[in-house]
């Protein structure tokens, strides 16, 4: 009676295990989510301005420079979504190259609009991706691009500017349409 007890119990084992490798061989396939998706909901980064006419400051106005670094300073700090710690997701945007290597992009930030960081101050922290492809890609300045992966509240800083999210992205393809 105890063999056939310890049989079954191992071949319960069994099963829980072919179940877990079944599961680990063919996972969920990724959310695909919108800018707006990592911003916590409720979050009004323009709460602060609310009644200033900002049109009625010149640009020699100190007043002009504090509302600017207290803009940024909004920005920096903006929170992002918990929710999404962890989330294998699929999010298209543009290319801000941190490093590369022979030609090759391996390090970069991912932003929800062409010209961000380049040619326009930084969007907010949580409206930044910083990604190190787990391959490196051929990628230009601005390129629109499809990333794969575990998305990762992690706050980090560059030359760039301020990232909320991290991923080790799975792929990086080229923004063709709508996702696949």
């Amino acid at each position: 009676m105890t063999t056939n007890l310890l049989t079954r119990l191992l071949l319960a084992l069994c099963a829980a295990a072919l179940a877990t490798m079944a599961q680990a061989a063919d996972p969920a396939p990724p959310r695909i989510i919108e800018w707006q998706d990592l911003m916590p909901k409720g979050w009004d980064p323009m709460k602060d301005f609310k009644g200033i006419d900002l049109g009625q400051l010149d640009d020699s106005d100190p007043r002009a420079n504090e509302l600017l670094m207290k803009m940024q300073e909004i920005a920096n700090n903006a929170p992002t979504n918990a929710q999404m710690n962890g989330v294998v997701v699929k999010l298209a945007g543009y290319v801000v190259p941190l490093e590369e290597n022979k030609g090759e992009i391996t390090e970069f930030l991912l932003v929800p609009s062409f010209g961000a960081c380049i040619h326009t101050p930084p969007p907010p922290a949580n409206q930044v991706v910083h990604v190190r492809p787990r391959q490196a890609a051929k990628l230009r300045t601005m390129d629109t691009v499809w990333i794969t992966g575990r998305l990762q509240t992690v706050r980090g800083d560059s030359m760039m500017g301020v990232s909320g999210y991290h991923m080790t992205a799975d792929s990086v393809a080229r923004y063709t349409g709508a996702a696949k």
